[in-house]
C-alpha cells in the first residue's frame, strides 16, 4: 500500500489499515479520466469499508465514517453498517466500490470479497432515482459552480475560460450512461468505455450547448431504461440484513 495513503489513514483513532475489509480507488482513476501533472484538478480518491474494533460496538464510542483530504489523497472509509445503509439507497458513489476491476482494489479481504459476491442483493430500480439525483446535481453545479466554495483556483480559472464547469459536465454524462447501463443490464461498468469522450468534455472541447443536448438525450434514455428495467423494485432487505450480521460477527471473532 502506498506510504502516503497509509499516512493519510493514520489520523484515525484506531488502525484503519488493519480494520478495512475492502479498500479501493474511486472517481477519475477508476473511470479512466484522471489527469495528472502540475495543472491537475483531480485528486486520487479512495473509498473503503471497515469493521471498527469491538469497543465501537459494545462501548460508548461511535464510528460511522472517516474522511481525510491530505495532499493528493481524498479518502473516505465507512463502517460496514453505514456502507450498507448507503447501498440500500443504490448510491452510485458507494456502489462502484463493488464493481471495480481487480487492479483498482488496494486491499481486499475474504470478508470484503463476500460483499462483492453478494452485490446483486442491493441492485434495484431505485438506482433510477439515485443516478438521476446525482446527475441533476452535476447539471446544476456545471453552470452555477463558480458561486460555490468547493472549487480551487485552478478549477475556477477553467470555469471562467469555458463558461461552465467541464469537470461537472464530464461527471454528468458519465453518471447518466452508467445509470442507463445499470438499469438495463444490472452491471456497473466503472472503467468507462467512452473515457476518451469524457476526457474531451473535461478538457473543454465540448460547448455547453453540446453537453446540455447530450444530457437531455440521456435523461430521456434513463427514463426508458427505468420503465423497461428487469431489476427488482427494492433491494433484498432481509438477505442484506443477514449478510451484515454474518460479516460483522465473523469480523469481531477474528479481531
Amino acid at each position: 500500500m502506498n506510504g502516503e495513503l497509509i499516512k493519510t489513514l493514520s489520523h484515525c483513532k484506531f488502525d484503519l489499515v488493519k480494520s478495512s475489509i475492502l479498500l479501493g480507488y474511486r472517481g477519475s482513476v477508476t473511470h479512466g479520466t484522471y489527469v495528472g501533472g502540475k495543472d491537475s484538478i483531480d485528486d486520487k480518491d479512495v473509498m473503503g469499508i471497515c469493521l471498527p474494533p469491538k469497543e465501537y460496538y459494545f462501548g460508548l464510542d461511535k464510528f460511522e465514517q472517516y474522511e481525510k483530504f491530505e495532499g493528493e489523497w481524498d479518502v473516505v472509509i465507512y463502517s460496514i453498517k453505514k456502507y450498507f445503509r448507503l447501498l440500500l439507497k443504490n448510491n452510485p458513489n458507494v456502489m462502484s466500490l463493488l464493481w471495480l476491476p481487480d487492479r483498482y482494489y488496494i486491499q481486499k479481504t475474504e470478508l470484503g470479497q463476500t460483499i462483492i459476491d453478494n452485490r446483486d442483493l442491493f441492485s434495484s430500480k431505485q438506482a433510477y432515482k439515485s443516478f438521476c439525483g446525482y446527475a441533476y446535481g452535476q447539471l446544476h453545479r456545471m453552470t452555477h459552480g463558480k458561486n460555490l466554495g468547493y472549487m480551487g483556483e485552478k478549477r475556477k480559472a477553467l470555469v471562467k475560460r469555458y463558461g461552465y464547469d467541464c469537470k461537472n459536465a464530464s461527471h454528468l454524462i458519465r453518471l447518466l450512461k452508467m445509470g442507463i447501463e445499470f438499469l438495463t443490464t444490472g452491471e456497473m461498468l466503472v472503467d468507462r468505455p467512452e473515457k476518451h469522450q469524457l476526457l474531451e468534455i473535461k478538457k473543454g472541447l465540448w460547448t455547453l450547448e453540446k453537453v446540455q443536448k447530450r444530457a437531455d438525450e440521456l435523461f430521456s434514455a434513463m427514463e426508458y431504461a427505468y420503465i423497461n428495467s428487469r431489476l427488482k423494485d427494492k433491494p433484498d432487505y432481509d438477505k442484506i440484513n443477514k449478510l451484515l450480521i454474518d460479516i460483522t460477527g465473523k469480523g469481531l471473532d477474528e479481531s
